[in-house]
């Protein structure tokens, strides 16, 4: 019976059974015990689990060369039971991944994160509706007077500027610009909030723009023989969320600059990559003055930086930059740290910007 015994034990054991000799003792017993019970119909709920153990505890205290309740025939019916079992098909083995394989989950799983945290925006159109198409067109077409915005016009000449290879002057520029304030300001209601609005963009800051001549009047000029406290008679640009400015360099390269309150920064934008020391040395001009000017006293510059987007889009040939600084301004009207145009995006930019200029508003999709 004793080699009986430990000849199961090893079988168990090279099937996976992992306990010493004492526990698989106690677990033939235990089988045994069951087994005899339920062939008498004696296997009942007890009032405890207690005599059981006891009884097991009983037992370490014995000497015996084979458990209780284990007879010959039960010995030779588990070893035939546990032999057929190592002949049948083995179980398969439990997966461990490899490290790689670990490695590609864990990646997954951040790309996951990331895009919840912030969502890949879709690349925009490669044209307007049909519908829209048509109307850009026509816009095209028309004579004189094309649209107005407060003090803001473009004729069919200036409109013209919006077609492919062509450099765009401070009329379209400015109407934009005008088109960004005007949004800007009916937003009003709850400024800075800066939720979602339509076709999931953000929605407007409280921002005020400056026109195209701003930038030459401090620059050629200064702000006390330019008179630019005038400029602001009816606004506090303290309390604005960011101040949006284009910056015409030489008449031969446009750029979009901004004031960002709320990021603390003074921010350039260019298509061409230069260095722009001067855009950062004039506006920190400006505030100072302004603020000595409306708050008198100087301008507290503490955790301000002068900033440039790494990343800033690129333009590829010598005539988008005016495209380019439009839609930084209208980027950075709404927040964005980044921007989802590229040169390619150009040609139907274009023609957006002339069905926005056409009615006079801006699109809320891309």
């Amino acid at each position: 019976m004793e080699k009986d015994l430990k000849e199961l034990y090893h079988i168990k054991r090279s099937a996976g059974f992992n306990s010493d000799f004492d526990s698989f003792r106690s677990l033939l017993s235990y089988q045994a015990r069951l087994e005899a019970l339920d062939k008498t119909g004696a296997l009942s709920p007890s009032p405890s689990l207690a005599d059981l153990r006891s009884k097991a505890k009983q037992d370490e205290y014995r000497r015996h060369s084979f458990p209780d309740h284990v007879d010959p025939d039960f010995l030779q019916r588990a070893i035939r039971k546990a032999q057929d079992a190592l002949k049948g098909p083995k179980p398969p083995k439990p997966y461990i991944p490899s490290l790689d394989e670990l490695r590609r989950a864990r990646l997954a799983k951040d790309e996951e994160i990331e895009e919840r945290l912030r969502p890949k925006r879709k690349p925009l159109p490669a044209a307007l509706p049909p519908k829209d198409e048509a109307a850009v067109d026509a816009l095209f077409r028309k004579r004189g007077v094309i649209a107005k915005v407060a003090r803001e016009q473009v004729s069919h000449e200036d409109i013209s500027r919006l077609q492919p290879c062509q450099w765009l002057n401070d009329e379209v520029i400015n109407f934009y610009g005008n088109l960004i304030l005007t949004r800007a300001d009916e937003s009003k209601e709850n400024p800075g909030a800066n939720g979602m609005a339509g076709g999931g963009r953000k929605a407007p800051l409280n921002a005020h723009y400056f026109s195209t001549f701003f930038w030459s009047k401090m620059k050629g000029q200064g702000y006390q023989k330019a008179r630019m406290s005038k400029w602001t008679k009816k606004i506090d640009i303290f309390s604005k969320d960011v101040i949006l400015i284009p910056v015409n360099h030489n008449n031969a390269h446009w750029t979009a600059a901004a004031i960002n309150f709320r990021k603390k920064r003074i921010e350039s934008y260019d298509s061409m990559g230069m260095e722009r020391g001067q855009v950062f040395k004039i506006l920190r001009q400006y505030l100072d003055e302004e603020h000595r000017d409306k708050k008198k006293k100087p301008f507290d510059f503490t955790g301000w930086q002068d900033y440039t987007l790494p990343d800033t889009p690129q333009q590829e040939n010598g005539y988008d930059c005016g495209v380019f600084t439009c839609q930084f301004l209208e980027a950075l009207s709404r927040g964005e740290e980044e921007f989802p145009f590229t040169q390619a995006n150009m040609a139907y930019l274009r023609r957006k910007m002339v069905w926005e200029i056409g009615h006079a508003k801006l699109r809320d999709e891309p």
